[in-house]
């Protein structure tokens, strides 16, 4: 009920909660900066120069639990306690049911909260929600804001690996939304990056969808305003294409269904060009309709709602009533002023509308040619390339669509006949997209499948009458087999969108291996997949000499190999910061089984700091000491300074003997941690990952035994790939490029 679900969206959903708290912050006037980092070690940390999360000391809450509880552990551990519920906190605010950040602070196996506030840092740590300590107090800062680094739980979601794209335009679409906040972002696992910042907002985002696109007027017509206590933005540009291109936001949320906000900005548009062509007299044998007005219209619409009231547990479609109303009114009387004083526009804006009405009527007067060529629409005559199947059972049947001839060739040969038809399709299909709904229907391999389907188009679709259960769309895995992929699925979104809605087209994801073992043959979907059947296989009948007099097999040798695959990325992000493991080995500590998490400097002193607890006290000593300026990791020049700033935030005084501490922390490190806590417990220590000097004629440290052969092993490092090898051994493994193979 809190979060979408666990697979790689509900991952991603836990970025956007706490962003949106930041994004409040703004809102409110009090954030003009956030910071999103995704560190090597799979952790986000989200960073803004609002007010800080109070750290005071919550009277209600301790006197509930019976110990000292402060206002910043109540907003991360206790749900629906933030300040957006406050009376008059915040006037507008997204965030998933408002209880984001408790829910992201549960989800993770790790979450840790700074806090920038009345000039010093406060620090508090949870475990899978459970706080490992009170609030501490770690040194003085210039800084204010919050800052929250978290780790996804892996025994929760189906993958914890965030993707950069999809990160990247969330956050760039809040940019838009939110003019004037600058947001970075940051991948420190490939060093990508990038900083929104959009003085003219969402007028800004008007441009950005058109930017592929070729605009019928220069400029885009944007409102503001608010009534009623509902702030609105809208902005508006017509462009060349075919297509509506609407996008509609209520307090920063997507609202991907509509709802009352679109439904009144739709009647105030079709009203308002109406009322203008028929003025202008500019309508002529068939008029436009509200579909006709909203042909290549690319439009954004964002609104600030006190109390939204989402339909559906996932907020995508506003049911405010009144709200129509509002943009009805205030957009109506807007657009109407505009098309009056810029006639120019308005009568370039109509023509387009009235060009897409008599397409319409010609995808009319095309669709009934149609029919009469043996009922095309509704399949009363199928394609003659349609290799179809016997079966007339249409639930167990399925239609697969092949680029070219020699690919349905390959697919005719692979095919079980009962059940599954092939429809090869001649080169790249015309683009549903840009193209009027008459060429589209002219075009003869869009013919052939309408025909082959026979569930109909547009508006006369009957997925009932559908031939096939599931339509598959099978095409290379190349350049070329993704563009007529995505033709494909252009054409299906926009012709037989229900058939989309409804789950019933497919596309097909090759296999990346094929693996025979002497007669039997089978295929393995991605890389990570086949790592592990070969480390399972190579596990099958190996032991593992430790050297010592101990031997390691079956589920004690599976333990090692899955504690040595969960540190082998971290190692190697630990490696390409330029630090080896060789020489930060030197630096453990054995009483905890830790290395240095945080690479301190503080003046011309470095320190190597193993835990939060000691870093805080590291900073309070060097600042009682020393008197130097912490900035927690950020060396700012505004924490440099004695003095003021000027009216453009720049330094006015600057003391430049201060000496500064910068911490830097590796993120890696806390899964290098994790495993070896893990090995300690074997009693294999840290040395075991590090290969040691030999002279020739020492016996190796470790040897890996399976059956009568014996593998040498400098370090436990090699283990992996010894084991995976021996699993590879009477396999014949073969990687595909392609479907076509």
């Amino acid at each position: 009920i809190y979060i979408v679900d666990t697979t790689a969206r509900g991952l991603h959903h836990l970025v956007y909660e706490v962003v949106d708290n930041s994004i409040d912050e703004s809102m409110a006037g009090y954030a003009k900066l956030v910071q999103v980092i995704i560190n090597t070690d799979g952790s986000v940390t989200v960073e803004d120069d609002g007010r800080g999360i109070p750290v005071d000391r919550h009277e209600q809450l301790s006197e509930e639990l019976g110990r000292e509880v402060s206002t910043l552990e109540g907003v991360m551990t206790v749900l629906k306690f933030g300040g957006k519920f406050e009376k008059g906190a915040y006037q507008t605010s997204g965030g998933l049911h408002g209880v984001g950040v408790t829910v992201v602070n549960f989800l993770s196996e790790w979450c840790e909260v700074e806090v920038f506030r009345e000039g010093h840092v406060y620090q508090q740590e949870y475990k899978r929600g459970e706080p490992q300590g009170p609030v501490s107090r770690a040194g003085t800062t210039k800084k204010v804001g919050t800052r929250t680094t978290f780790k996804p739980d892996s025994q929760i979601f189906q993958t914890t690996k965030f993707l950069y794209d999809t990160l990247h335009k969330r956050l760039q679409e809040l940019s838009f939304l939110n003019r004037g906040i600058r947001i970075r972002f940051q991948d420190a696992r490939n060093n990508e990056g990038e900083e929104f910042y959009y003085e003219r907002g969402i007028v800004e985002f008007v441009e950005y969808l058109n930017r592929a696109s070729e605009a019928i007027h220069s400029d885009v017509i944007y409102l503001e305003g608010e009534q009623d206590n509902v702030g609105f933005e809208i902005a508006i540009q017509y462009s060349s294409e075919y297509t509506e291109n609407v996008h509609s936001y209520v307090n920063n949320i997507h609202t991907h269904e509509g709802g009352t906000h679109v439904s009144g900005f739709r009647s105030a548009l079709t009203r308002s060009l109406n009322n203008y062509g028929k003025k202008e007299n500019l309508f002529k044998d068939v008029p436009p309709t509200g579909d006709d007005f909203r042909e290549g219209l690319t439009a954004v619409i964002s609104m600030r709602v006190p109390h939204p009231q989402f339909e559906g547990q996932t907020k995508t479609k506003l049911g405010n009533g009144e709200v129509e109303g509002i943009v009805n009114s205030v957009f109506g009387e807007y657009l109407t002023k505009y098309l009056e004083e810029n006639p120019k526009s308005a009568k370039t804006i109509i023509k387009k509308g009235i060009l897409a009405a008599e397409a319409r009527e010609a995808a009319r007067k095309a669709k009934a040619l149609l029919r009469e060529r043996k009922g095309a629409l509704s399949g009363g005559g199928l394609p003659g390339k349609l290799r179809d199947c016997i079966s007339k059972d249409m639930e167990n049947c399925e239609l697969y669509l092949v680029e070219g001839d020699s690919a349905g060739g390959s697919a005719e040969g692979g095919r079980l006949r009962e059940y599954q038809a092939i429809l090869p399709l001649r080169g790249k299909i015309i683009n549903a997209y840009k193209s009027r709904e008459d060429k589209v229907l002219a075009n003869e391999e869009v013919r052939s499948m309408i025909q082959a389907i026979g569930a109909g188009i547009g508006t006369e679709q009957d997925i009932s009458r559908r031939r096939y259960n599931k339509i598959i769309i099978m095409t290379d895995a190349d350049v070329d087999g993704s563009h007529i992929r995505t033709l494909l699925l252009c054409f299906f979104y926009r012709q037989m969108y229900e058939l989309v809605s409804k789950g019933h087209v497919y596309v097909a994801q090759p296999p990346l291996y094929r693996v025979r073992q002497k007669k039997h043959v089978y295929y393995v979907q991605t890389e990570e997949e086949m790592k592990t059947q070969l480390l399972d296989k190579g596990l099958g009948d190996s032991e593992l000499d430790l050297g010592d007099g101990r031997v390691l097999a079956g589920e004690e040798m599976q333990r090692l190999c899955r504690v040595l695959s969960n540190i082998e990325e971290a190692l190697l992000a630990l490696e390409r910061r330029g630090i080896a493991l060789k020489s930060h080995a030197m630096r453990f500590e054995p009483t905890t089984t830790t290395l240095p998490v945080y690479h301190v400097f503080s003046g011309h002193r470095e320190y190597w700091v193993h835990s939060r607890k000691q870093l805080d006290a590291l900073i309070e000593e060097e600042q009682r000491e020393y008197g130097v300026v912490f900035e927690n990791g950020v060396s700012s020049d505004d924490d440099a300074t004695d003095g003021e700033t000027d009216g453009d935030g720049d330094t006015a005084e600057v003391d430049v003997t201060r000496e500064r501490i910068t911490v830097i922390e590796l993120h890696e490190i806390r899964t290098i941690n994790s495993g070896l806590d893990e090995m300690y417990k074997m009693n294999i220590d840290i040395e075991s990952l590090i290969p040691q000097e030999r002279t020739g004629i020492e016996e190796p440290r470790y040897v890996l035994r399976r059956g009568e052969n014996e593998i040498p092993l400098e370090d436990l490092r090699g283990l992996l790939p010894a084991v995976r090898a021996a699993g590879e051994k009477g396999l014949q493994i073969t990687r595909f490029k392609g479907l076509g193979e």
